[in-house]
């Protein structure tokens, strides 16, 4: 087994900034999403993945592994979705048993609406501060982090 050690100052440092522009960068993100559009970082997840599937319904199991949430904080998320008028919920399947979710033409005209504003952010916040080499330095080492740490990947290899 390796030794373990702390970091030296200078890694701590980097450490600190690294968690502090990530910070800084999801509460603007977010705050654009709230002041812009109206709607939460969750409410922009969800209909992202509503949107981006091309308007087909989907089941709420699916929805959950692609959020990466359990089904109760989908439900939850999806009623009060509901309640704004941002997306309907179906049976779905041969049976009519498991809830299927899909968007409302508001839930629609918002996700298209998010998306264009929340692309501006980012490239304003993000894309607009770097040079091509530093984007391809952040994209290597991202690449890099998931492929370890994401099940799946070779951590532990």
């Amino acid at each position: 087994m390796a030794e373990t050690r702390t970091l030296d100052p200078e890694e701590w440092d980097l450490w600190d900034t690294w968690m502090r522009a990530q910070r800084l960068l999801t509460r603007e993100l977010e705050r654009g999403l709230q002041r812009d559009c109206g709607i939460s970082k969750a409410e922009f997840r969800v209909l992202m993945m509503l949107w981006r599937d091309s308007g087909r319904e989907m089941r709420v199991g699916e929805l959950s592994e692609l959020l990466d949430w359990d089904k109760g904080r989908v439900s939850h998320q999806l009623t009060r979705m509901e309640k704004r008028g941002f997306v309907e919920r179906t049976r779905c399947g041969a049976d009519g048993r498991r809830a299927g979710v899909g968007l409302t033409a508001e839930g629609r005209r918002v996700a298209e609406n998010a998306v264009l504003v929340h692309a501006g952010n980012v490239r304003r916040h993000f894309f607009d501060r770097l040079t091509a080499e530093q984007a391809a330095v952040i994209r290597g080492w991202s690449e890099e982090t998931v492929d370890r740490i994401e099940p799946g990947g070779d951590a532990g290899a």
